[in-house]
């Protein structure tokens, strides 16, 4: 019987980290099941954090994907476990928070190379337990803004911006007005400014699980690095 849930393998920051803490606010949910502290978000904003808020604050390394009927939730989580321990905390610098397209998000000042090399590795070792789609998905999936590249992607990997199409962020909001861009991101810069100032290290892979289609996306385990930085 086919996987009902998917997995998708994230970085997502620690308990303790500042960016967490604000991006829960904004957001107003923790995938974590964590407490979520008073908002301030105009209701006309709510419909933009919709996506984001379902997903989790994370960026994402291997995307959501149903398992192969051979594997369970489990042997995922054992791989993520031996592949972290291979790995060193990666810094990559201070945060800012930008617009890509329609939609907002907190992408690297200046991300190092290493932080491309870990996505790839990310992506090619998990594959392994990725089921693949079938036509009425990939058709879904398949949207008009796709290059050929991107659609080569999807059709191998399942997914179209991994590789030489793969950008580090960490989405906060869904598709903006143009009417509201200049608002919205005057907002999100003033609030993540605190935050803004520590460096990210990521130091950890963590599984979120989408229970059913359309469920929210919870954090189900997290293996931190092992390596020596």
């Amino acid at each position: 019987m086919p996987h009902r849930a998917r997995y998708a393998l994230y970085y997502a920051p620690s308990i303790d980290h500042p960016l967490r803490r604000t991006a829960v606010r904004w957001l107003g949910r923790d995938a974590f099941g964590g407490r979520v502290p008073a908002r301030t978000l105009p209701p006309a904003w709510e419909p933009l954090v919709t996506d984001p808020r379902r997903y989790g604050f994370h960026a994402t390394l291997k995307p959501p994907m149903r398992l192969k009927p051979e594997f369970h939730s489990w042997d995922l989580q054992a791989a993520a476990g031996d592949f972290a321990r291979r790995q060193a905390p990666l810094d990559i610098g201070c945060l800012k928070v930008a617009r890509i397209g329609h939609f907002f998000a907190l992408v690297p000042e200046d991300a190092p190379a290493a932080l491309r090399t870990l996505a790839d590795a990310v992506v090619t070792e998990f594959d392994r337990f990725r089921a693949p789609m079938g036509a009425e998905e990939f058709a879904r999936r398949n949207g008009s803004n796709l290059d050929a590249v991107e659609v080569e992607n999807l059709k191998t990997w399942g997914y179209p911006y991994v590789f030489g199409r793969f950008r580090f962020h960490m989405s906060l909001t869904g598709p903006v007005p143009e009417e509201l861009r200049a608002a919205v991101g005057g907002h999100l810069a003033e609030l993540f400014a605190d935050s803004l100032r520590q460096p990210v290290v990521l130091d950890a892979l963590t599984i979120f699980m989408e229970e059913v289609p359309e469920a929210d996306f919870v954090a189900l385990s997290r293996a931190e690095f092992g390596g020596q930085a």
